[in-house]
């Protein structure tokens, strides 16, 4: 079953003119710990970043300056999603997981290393 997004006017399409596609990129970490994060190469402020657990994706996508944050928790198995947009990461992935699952599903899990927080903090 396709999960279909709420009925919203469609915006604009945008004009046509200077700009390719490009992917995000990430910086190798000196310290040599994995990369867990990405950014546009020529704005790093705009970020993404993709964690998962057994039952769930999130997928956070910064504002283009670095600020606001939008969410997509989707479930592995069904691969129905919810997205939640708000002013902080962590509140967006909250509000995005409480979106797609009913209360009594999977809790999401905090990260066990560090200091790295992840969707229970």
């Amino acid at each position: 079953m396709k999960h279909e997004p709420p009925e919203v006017p469609r915006l604009p399409r945008p004009r046509r003119g200077p700009g390719r596609w490009t992917s995000f990129v990430a910086e190798p970490d000196p310290a040599s710990s994995p990369v867990r994060g990405l950014h546009e190469q020529t704005n790093p402020t705009h970020r993404v970043r993709v964690e998962h657990d057994d039952h769930t994706l999130l997928i956070h996508l910064s504002g283009e300056d670095g600020g606001d944050w939008t969410t997509v928790a989707v479930d592995r198995n069904t691969r129905r999603w919810a997205i939640a947009q708000d002013r902080r990461q962590s509140d967006t992935a909250r509000e995005a997981y409480r979106q797609l699952y009913e209360p009594d599903g999977p809790a999401p899990r905090r990260h066990t290393s560090g200091s790295r927080k992840s969707i229970a903090d």
